[in-house]
């Protein structure tokens, strides 16, 4: 079942989504050549639970972390460790979910470590506008599966591919609802959007084919052939004429 969110329950799902958004920008001047992933995990730890908060993913399902860190051909559940260390050229991915007044707030972001050659700098970019597109179609009326759609036509005319093994969600006082979202899909299928509807538009973008696999730790999720893979992430509310997103800064 689709949750639908009252006015209350969706002023609740901003302060949190407003937190999330709030880390991942505390975050951003942390990540340099140098640090490790495990630090980064602390920093956004700590910032969290200072607010009176806590890190949604810590002891998710066993995850042992508070933070997703996921580097290069790492496309998400990257674990946190001190013994991974950012090179210059990297790209690294840090998911941040908040959970805060019993309400969850998720949102990520591609950053580049360093000089980033051209090539890798223009597939985070796309990246970005993937997720930018799919949010562009949502409103009362239009479909789940139009978002993917719009994602997959953008990614494929760069020659790109879209994970589909791994979707946006629904949230609010669960971590992960209904529906989810594929990032590779038909227009016309799947839910139809409605007004206080919550859900993530997280689109990941691989340079080379979109095969993945699950490493022996059991969490982190890597392209097959070693490509890199990139990814943005926003929590968004359907809105009366169309959408809001609720993890977009005023200053982003």
């Amino acid at each position: 079942m689709i949750s639908i969110k009252s006015e209350r329950e969706i002023e609740l799902m901003k302060e949190t989504c407003l937190l999330a958004a709030n880390t991942l920008q505390y975050i951003e001047g942390f990540v340099k050549e140098g640090i490790s992933t495990g630090e980064l995990n602390d920093l956004c730890h700590e910032y969290i639970i200072k607010q009176g908060a806590t890190p949604s993913p810590l002891n998710y399902r066993g995850f042992p972390k508070s933070i997703c860190t996921s580097i290069n051909e790492v496309i998400c559940h990257g674990i946190p460790s001190y013994d991974e260390i950012l090179k210059d050229g990297d790209i690294l991915n840090i998911d941040i979910t908040t959970y805060y007044k019993n309400f969850h707030g998720d949102t990520n972001k591609t950053f580049l470590v360093g000089n980033v050659d051209p090539e890798t700098k223009k597939l985070v970019d796309v990246a970005h506008q993937c997720m930018m597109t799919g949010i562009e179609v949502i409103k009362p009326g239009a479909f789940i599966g139009d978002i993917g759609a719009a994602v997959a036509k953008l990614a494929h005319h760069h020659h790109y591919s879209v994970v589909k093994e791994y979707c946006g969600h629904g949230i609010g006082r669960e971590f992960h609802e209904e529906p989810q979202v594929v990032h590779n899909a038909r227009k016309g299928t799947g839910a139809m959007m409605k007004p206080g509807m919550t859900f993530t538009v997280e689109p990941m973008i691989n340079r080379g084919k979109l095969n993945s696999k699950v490493l022996s730790d059991g969490w982190r999720v890597v392209t097959r052939d070693g490509s890199l893979s990139a990814q943005f992430e926003h929590t968004i509310l359907v809105t009366e004429t169309g959408y809001e997103i609720l993890t977009l800064l005023n200053n982003n």
